[in-house]
């Protein structure tokens, strides 16, 4: 996992993901997801939760996963997958998804 959502999913704070901090909803939408994600045995099992909207990516983002942050909003953890376990090393919160244009 980068350093700096290291820093935002355990400590609440990011200069980078300024908007993750200073939206709640985000922000427990995130920590929901993170924690879910932690607790889970298979990527598989991710599916259970239909809240999070989980799918494999296509196109630029192939060979990664994402997980929606908040039904409200089009924040999406992006990850990757390796041999169907959940691998946080590769991870960013992209509002992007989905062709949304600001």
């Amino acid at each position: 996992m980068n350093e700096e959502l290291r820093k935002l999913i355990e400590e609440g704070e990011s200069k980078r993901y300024l908007e993750i901090t200073r939206n709640k909803k985000l922000y427990d939408g995130l920590i929901r997801a993170y924690s879910i994600m932690e607790s889970i045995e298979t990527v598989e099992q991710l599916g259970n939760y239909s809240f999070l909207h989980y799918e494999r990516l296509r196109y630029q983002y192939s060979g990664l996963s994402s997980v929606r942050l908040s039904n409200r909003f089009v924040h999406r953890l992006i990850f990757s997958e390796e041999n169907d376990k959940i691998t946080l090393k590769l991870i960013e919160i992209d509002n992007t998804h989905y062709g949304n244009k600001k």
